[in-house]
């Protein structure tokens, strides 16, 4: 496995969407944002804020809107949401959105479950937003779900794969993410997607988003990273999942990555300290566990006191060593 290197790797975070959205509980406004605002302030390169669907899908995320226009905007940060339609795109640009994040999934019978169109009228509506976004000259990234396999369909066709992505491509998109969405990747296959999608296209914004529902999310990171991909979605806490899979777990936490990511010598520009704080602030959100490691434990070199006795227990070790070399 190789180590770090130069090579800078851009965070970014997906919880206050992605996580939000599965939580019973709603999140207060004023929450939303206070937590917005310090995860501003950690060396992330993206945020992804909230989600412009409609408020009957997506109740817990309603105050999209006033979450968006109320957040201070850090520089050097990008604050994405997730646009659904030309209804939803509209809300989004008066919200002064820095980039549109449009959905849909590469396999069929994910996306008739979770977006209740056939994948070609997901790609024909999206591409209106894709047009509405260019007049606005703001960004657009394509998030592709089910690359790595869905849970219905079983794996899906590279080539179905790259087949939308040509076509995104072909609308002049900014980017694209390829989406673990229910946590179904294993590392030489994600490696060997990575490399291929990347040599097809080597001049887009690529970006990584993995599930640990299998518990294999921070393989899956490193085998990304090594096909050379440098920017990468994740979780703080590990909240988030899939409606439409059975079992899925949340994607994996931000601070777990970081983490790893900095003992193996690799430069995200994140404050791990501050994540740790940051994810403690959600969990009394959320009231419920976080499944995040490192928010528990801390960092590999985090010290503990020593036992309250542990000079005597020294004093009685040296003690039987000087009985035993006497006797």
């Amino acid at each position: 496995m190789k180590t770090g290197n130069s090579t800078r790797l851009r965070i970014n975070e997906v919880a206050t969407r992605d996580g939000f959205q599965m939580e019973s509980r709603f999140i207060p406004t004023d929450d939303k944002i206070a937590l917005i605002d310090r995860l501003g302030t950690l060396g992330y390169a993206k945020i992804e804020v909230t989600s412009f669907t409609s408020a009957q899908a997506i109740p817990a995320l309603r105050d999209g809107e006033e979450v968006m226009q109320r957040i201070v905007r850090q520089p050097g940060v990008v604050y994405t949401a997730l646009v659904p339609n030309v209804r939803g795109a509209q809300r989004a640009l008066e919200s002064r959105i820095d980039e549109f994040n449009v959905v849909m999934s590469v396999s069929q019978t994910h996306n008739l479950s979770n977006l209740r169109m056939t994948r070609e009228q997901s790609f024909a509506q999206l591409a209106e937003v894709i047009t509405l976004a260019k007049e606005a000259k703001v960004p657009v990234n394509v998030s592709l779900s089910c690359v790595f396999g869905c849970p219905m369909e079983g794996d899906v066709p590279l080539e179905t794969v790259q087949g939308w992505i040509d076509r995104f491509a072909g609308l002049d998109v900014h980017g694209i993410t390829l989406c673990d969405t229910t946590g179904m990747a294993h590392p030489v296959q994600v490696q060997a997607v990575c490399e291929a999608v990347r040599g097809r296209y080597p001049a887009l914004d690529w970006t990584a988003h993995f599930h640990n529902t299998r518990g294999m999310g921070l393989a899956n990171t490193i085998a990304a990273v090594e096909a050379g991909i440098h920017r990468l979605d994740m979780s703080l806490g590990g909240i988030g999942g899939c409606p439409y899979a059975p079992g899925a777990t949340g994607n994996v936490a931000t601070e777990d990555v970081v983490h790893m990511l900095q003992c193996m010598g690799y430069d995200t520009g994140m404050d791990l300290d501050g994540l740790i704080g940051a994810a403690a602030q959600l969990e009394a959100l959320v009231e419920h566990e976080l499944p995040g490691q490192v928010s528990r434990a801390g960092h590999r070199l985090t010290r503990h006191a020593r036992p309250a006795d542990f000079n005597e227990i020294v004093e009685r070790a040296n003690a039987r060593l000087l009985h035993k070399e006497n006797a």
